[in-house]
């Protein structure tokens, strides 16, 4: 491939937005995604606790209410959030850095900040909602993780009537009622967002030099 033809097809990152209700699909979906050296987890910044099976700066950054608010005022968060009583964020640097350098970012956030990046950055972001196959087998798959207490359970099938509601407001809309298959419908979903024609960086110069040869 000539250095011509790399500027034409050399392409902005973008934001790969995946939300659902807690126990939809989401996070396994997003560490099968991962696998694409493509593509990079956007780390954000939480105030609750960490869970057992989490890795602090891996799968989240875990600060204190405190530090949180200092990133928060001066405006060094991309957007933030209170998710079942605890704040979550994501840091503007990392991001668009990644962006520049033709690297996708995964976000797994939920409404809220989907809305946020929405407002901030429209064009470099797709939106992907993960919906259960039903609210029974969502709790199922809560039950299963083994991880949180009858109580945060409730609280999140509460919550998830809440997150449901914003379906619309998604790019795509994806029912994981079979994981494999809902996988696959993700990641064509991403191959073809990247080649998007505004994604494209030196597109019209290469298009130019192309209608000039004779």
């Amino acid at each position: 491939m000539t250095s011509d033809t790399k500027a034409g097809t050399a392409r902005r990152g973008l934001m790969f937005v995946l939300s659902s209700p807690s126990g939809a699909g989401k996070s396994t979906i997003s560490r099968a995604l991962l696998k694409d050296p493509e593509i990079v987890l956007s780390v954000s910044v939480t105030t609750r606790e960490r869970r057992p099976s989490e890795i602090d700066g891996v799968h989240y950054k875990f600060i204190s209410v405190r530090q949180f608010q200092a990133l928060r005022d001066q405006n060094e968060l991309l957007e933030w959030a209170v998710v079942h009583g605890n704040f979550y964020g994501t840091p503007c640097g990392p991001v668009e850095d990644a962006l520049a350098d033709g690297r996708d970012v995964l976000f797994d956030i939920d409404y809220q900040g989907t809305q946020q990046l929405s407002e901030a950055a429209r064009v470099d972001v797709v939106s992907v909602f993960i919906l259960p196959p039903s609210m029974a087998e969502l709790r199922a798959r809560l039950e299963r993780r083994a991880e949180d207490s009858d109580a945060v359970i409730a609280e999140r099938l509460e919550n998830a009537h809440e997150e449901i509601d914003h379906w619309d407001e998604y790019d795509y809309v994806l029912i994981n009622d079979n994981l494999d298959e809902t996988f696959h419908k993700v990641e064509s979903i991403l191959a073809a967002e990247r080649l998007r024609r505004e994604r494209s960086v030196g597109l019209g110069q290469f298009i130019e030099r192309l209608k000039a040869e004779r």
